[in-house]
Formats: structure tokens, C-alpha cells, sequence
């Protein structure tokens, strides 16, 4: 009947008994029953690791940030001990000497780094400027402690104090500059901060006039292997750190990231 009312225009003669026309029908359909069923399951399948690999790459992301901002709290703690004991000291000694205005302007200084500290410590980047601002009152009671052994100078851009950096990427490195350059010398020296835009990167370069760096030398410390994780887990391997001498006269310090603005 089904035969007849769905296929007017057939030609063969009309079917047999139900049971052998249903048996015919079944068996001359089942390689593309299973075929069918074959194409369904692949697509399903496919779906499935889409939907699978997309929760993957979401929880690696979220992974990564967690990673970025321990790594970012553990520099923070690096920085914390004996850079605030360095400071309490020369504070101290500021203070036997009775040179209260430069003991109130280090304690100034000092309030507003840990200030900046503590309410960075959600974010991971900072416009180059908000870098820049906390570098300098670094180098203000830097000054503090070594005096006239210390020169600053600053060479960025205007149109780079927009661009977003991580927070905290810079201070460590000045901090090498200071502690194994400039510390190393009598009669101090000098630390030039400079910035330049390239390519669609932006790249900061720290140089100091101290001791250069020995022929074993090999990455680094702890802070610029710090530093270096960091750059790797919130850019890949899109950034660029380099630790080189500078002819004989110094050490320079490189460090390049993709540039774009908030």
C-alpha cells in the first residue's frame, strides 16, 4: 500500500506479501542505513571536541592568568624584605644626620611605592607611564642611599607612556643595574631608562656604566628570570630579554613586548 500511495509512478510489478517486501527493503537499505549512521556519529563527534577543546582552551587561559599573577605576587615578595630594610636603614641614618626633609621625602617616596604595590595587585598590566611613575620613586630613595653615585636619566616617548606593560617589570632590572653596576664602583655611575617603538613592539632598554658582565655570565638572577617567566606566560613567545655588554663602557638591559594600548 505504502508502495503504491508514495510511488504512483512505479513500474515494476506490485510487491509481495508484507513480510517479504519489508525483509527486501531492509536488507537492500542497510549499507546506507549504516552509512547514515556512520556520518552521524562523525559529526557528533566533531562537535563534541570542538565544544571539548574550546573548555580546554578556557581553562588553560584562566590557568595562565592564575600562573601570571603568582608569579607577579611572588616578585612582589622578592622585592618587599630587603628593599624595605635598605630603606628603613638609610631613612635611619637621614634621621641621626637630622636631615629631616630628605627623611620625610624618602618616607614619602617609600608610601607611595607600597601604595602602588597593593593596588596593582589585581592587574597584570599597567599603561608604560603608571611603570615609569613607580620607577622613579624606586630611584628617588635610591638617590637616597647612594647620593651623588647615582645618575638618572629618562629617554621615553611621550607617545609610548600608553602602551600596556606588565606591572612591575622594570623595577628588578633597574634594581640589577643599581646593585651590580653602580654599587660596584666608587664613584658610582649612571643608569639611562630609554624606550623606543618598533615593528609593533615596544622596547624598553636599561643601561648602566658599572662592571661589565663576565665571560661564565649566564642569564641572569632570580629577578630576571622572574621577570623572563612572566613576559613568556602573558605573551609567549612574543617578547624579547637580553642581557649584553656595551662595548666595554657598560651593561645594557633589553626588553621587548608587543605594543598596544588599553
Amino acid at each position: 500500500m505504502l508502495n503504491v500511495v508514495f510511488n504512483p509512478y512505479l513500474t515494476t510489478p506490485a510487491p509481495g506479501p508484507f513480510l517479504l517486501e519489508w525483509s527486501r527493503k531492509f536488507w537492500s537499505g542497510l549499507l546506507s542505513y549504516l552509512l547514515l549512521y556512520a556520518f552521524v556519529l562523525v559529526v557528533s563527534h566533531v562537535l563534541d571536541s570542538k565544544e571539548r577543546l574550546a573548555l580546554q582552551l578556557t581553562e588553560t587561559a584562566r590557568l595562565n592568568e592564575l600562573l601570571s599573577k603568582a608569579q607577579l605576587n611572588a616578585l612582589r615578595r622578592q622585592i618587599e624584605p630587603h628593599f624595605l630594610f635598605n630603606t628603613l636603614n638609610a631613612i635611619s641614618g637621614l634621621v641621626r644626620e637630622q636631615k629631616n626633609d630628605a627623611a620625610v621625602s624618602t618616607i614619602a617616596a617609600l608610601s607611595d611605592m607600597l601604595r602602588r604595590v597593593v593596588q596593582d595587585s589585581n592587574r597584570a598590566e599597567v599603561p608604560l607611564s603608571e611603570e615609569l611613575e613607580f620607577l622613579e620613586r624606586y630611584l628617588e630613595i635610591q638617590t637616597v642611599r647612594f647620593a651623588e653615585r647615582l645618575r638618572v636619566t629618562f629617554d621615553v616617548p611621550e607617545e609610548l607612556l600608553g602602551a600596556q606593560v606588565p606591572s612591575l617589570i622594570l623595577q628588578p632590572l633597574v634594581e640589577n643595574a643599581v646593585k651590580h653596576g653602580i654599587a660596584k664602583r666608587t664613584q658610582g655611575g649612571e643608569v639611562r631608562i630609554s624606550g623606543s617603538r618598533l615593528n609593533g613592539m615596544v622596547a624598553i632598554r636599561i643601561y648602566n656604566d658599572g662592571p661589565v658582565l663576565r665571560e661564565d655570565w649566564q642569564n641572569g638572577g632570580t629577578g630576571v628570570e622572574n621577570v623572563r617567566t612572566r613576559l613568556e606566560s602573558l605573551y609567549g613567545k612574543k617578547f624579547e630579554l637580553s642581557l649584553q655588554n656595551d662595548g666595554s663602557t657598560g651593561v645594557e638591559v633589553l626588553v621587548s613586548m608587543p605594543y598596544k594600548e588599553k
